[in-house]
């Protein structure tokens, strides 16, 4: 398996203060967890450009786009919401993440890696059509889907987010496109409280329960998702792979553990293999905690090169 690893130091620019859980720390403790077991040399390393406008207009209203540069701070922290601040550098942070994903379908579209992980942040899942929230500012997964469709005539994209926040972002922007099949489980009743209720076609929302470890989360995943997907046959699988539902995430009550998060990663493989010629793009969305987050991401990063687990 070619797996391709997308990151940028410039990522690191984006600091929403030194208590703020989103911090420059997460990108850090992965790369030193992956270096220290020898898989980061193993990927195909490299850096991504900046999302271009168009490629952001594509799922974010341009008067957004303009309002969120016009409150670009030259110094300090702007607050946008009460966990959301925006810092000098930090949309310059965004639309690298955001263009991660860009080059990662280039990369699995051209056929010059089977899988790709963007080591991005801030995360993306949250972040509508209109509305900057839960740390993200824009829509990584969206982005690249809409740039998957408009550049490379993808017809069915399929979207499997395993953070413990719902990904409403996502749903907000393609909500009513039946080319988009998104699955999202996410702890009950929990941040963000919105697209809980509704009825979309396109839509698999998988609520867990606080408390629900692997078992629970791998039958829900099996019960709900796979019928979906086999009726979709994506052409193309997009993960927003948040780790935050490990049972050890500040952040969260699921407790979920590493080989949960190998588990989904082999499922969304099969899928791509069977459906989409193995093509998938993975974007790193929630996990916090510093120890717990670099292990996951081990365990994920393990899987997309094709090898066993070994806790």
């Amino acid at each position: 398996m070619i797996t391709s690893y997308l990151t940028h130091p410039d990522i690191a620019l984006h600091d929403m203060g030194s208590h703020h859980p989103e911090s420059p720390m997460r990108l850090e403790a992965i790369r030193a967890k992956l270096m220290l077991s020898g898989l980061l040399q193993q990927t195909m390393q490299s850096e991504p450009g900046p999302a271009t406008r168009l490629q952001l207009e594509r799922v974010h209203a341009p008067d957004y786009l303009s309002a969120l540069d016009a409150q670009r701070p030259q110094s300090g922290l702007h607050q946008l919401d009460s966990d959301t601040r925006m810092g000098p550098h930090s949309l310059d942070a965004a639309a690298l993440g955001a263009g991660a994903a860009v080059r990662g379908v280039d990369l699995v579209c051209g056929n010059r890696a089977d899988n790709v992980f963007c080591a991005v942040r801030p995360p993306g899942h949250h972040a509508e059509r209109s509305l900057a929230m839960g740390f993200c500012f824009y829509n990584n997964v969206a982005v690249a889907a809409a740039h998957a469709r408009a550049v490379h005539g993808i017809e069915r994209i399929a979207i499997l987010d395993f953070d413990v926040h719902q990904g409403n972002g996502t749903l907000d922007i393609f909500h009513d496109d039946p080319a988009i099949l998104i699955c999202s489980s996410y702890q009950e009743a929990f941040y963000p409280w919105r697209y809980l209720t509704g009825d979309w076609p396109n839509i698999v929302n998988t609520p867990l329960a606080a408390g629900t470890g692997s078992l629970g989360f791998r039958n829900a995943v099996e019960r709900e998702w796979l019928p979906a997907l086999e009726r979709h046959r994506p052409q193309l699988v997009l993960l927003s792979s948040g780790f935050d539902a490990h049972r050890d995430d500040p952040l969260g009550q699921l407790a979920l553990d590493h080989e949960d998060f190998y588990w989904v990663t082999t499922l969304a493989m099969d899928i791509a293999r069977r459906h989409a010629g193995g093509r998938l793009v993975s974007v790193l969305e929630g996990g916090y905690h510093l120890k717990t987050l670099p292990v996951s991401v081990e365990a994920h990063l393990t899987a997309l090169l094709g090898q066993p687990y070994s806790p």
